[in-house]
């Protein structure tokens, strides 16, 4: 008894809290957490200190945008701008606007990002989280807004802007007004770039499609964390259209860092440490304007 005593021991010891997968049902909901990936389960008190990232497998598991802001900005010093924009339905797609309502309600935001001013270790900076549990980070005419309207604060205040994407897309309920949002934000970028501005744009898993292909894409920085989907048109269609079969490593981030499309892949605990430097390294000196 004394050695089957020990072996669970060390399974604890090395594996961190958990409960065997066919008693997680008798389970109150959200006390635990399960990954995606290996169905590691763990306390998801834990699993927050971890900052979701996996302890068994390094999972990046997906942030909501208030986590996020947990994770990076120094305590009480975020302030949240545009929180007043809101999604209206002005192709008449049917059901949209409950869509909308129901997801508001269940994330506590107004749309699929969140923009605000905050600090990084000391550092101010505006900043743009979006947030997958929102419509899947679709890009709809709000969220093309308040991206311009942080970028032009940015641009305003000196300050550097840091976007962290996660998003499917385009909204397809908003149709070409979607797609006018990819012009208007890198436009503004463009303006911020002018005045010589720094741009960080950290791509989270996943970021496709219309935002893959826009502002994603263009950061005077671009990072991503491990083993995020980056890509603008899916696999399947693809290989379809070139007739041939892609790695398995197709659309990763570590694909796309070996061929040169991004500065580096960052683990999540050590994205403030390497924003925190990077922003200290480009903004040494610089006077704000306001």
């Amino acid at each position: 008894m004394t050695m089957i005593r020990d072996i669970f021991k060390r399974n604890r010891e090395r594996n961190g809290p958990t409960i065997p997968s066919k008693a997680a049902k008798d389970v109150p909901e959200g006390l635990m957490f399960k990954c995606p990936e290996c169905k590691h389960i763990v306390l998801t008190k834990e699993m927050a200190k971890l900052q979701k990232v996996c302890q068994k497998c390094d999972h990046h598991c997906k942030m909501t945008a208030q986590e996020r802001v947990e994770s990076l900005m120094d305590k009480d010093t975020f302030e949240s701008i545009d929180d007043h924009l809101k999604t209206g339905n002005p192709l008449g797609f049917p059901g949209y606007t409950e869509k909308i309502e129901a997801d508001s309600k269940k994330t506590g935001l107004n749309e699929a990002v969140l923009t605000g001013t905050g600090k990084i270790d000391g550092q101010p900076v505006v900043a743009a989280i979006m947030d997958s549990h929102f419509r899947m980070g679709s890009m709809g005419s709000v969220v093309g807004e308040k991206i311009t309207r942080a970028v032009e604060l940015a641009t305003a205040k000196g300050y550097p802007f840091v976007i962290f994407t996660a998003s499917g897309g385009a909204r397809m309920q908003e149709g070409v007004l979607s797609l006018m949002q990819m012009a208007k934000t890198s436009v503004a970028l463009k303006r911020h770039s002018n005045e010589g501005l720094l741009f960080i744009s950290v791509l989270t898993h996943p970021t496709t499609g219309g935002v893959s292909a826009s502002f994603a894409s263009v950061g005077d920085i671009n990072i991503a964390e491990p083993k995020a989907l980056i890509g603008f048109a899916g696999r399947r269609v693809i290989e379809q259209t070139v007739r041939e079969k892609l790695p398995e490593d197709f659309q990763t981030a570590e694909f796309l860092l070996a061929h040169g499309q991004l500065d580096a892949v960052v683990h999540r605990h050590n994205m403030q440490k390497t924003l925190s430097s990077l922003i200290r390294l480009h903004t040494k000196g610089a006077v704000a304007h306001g």
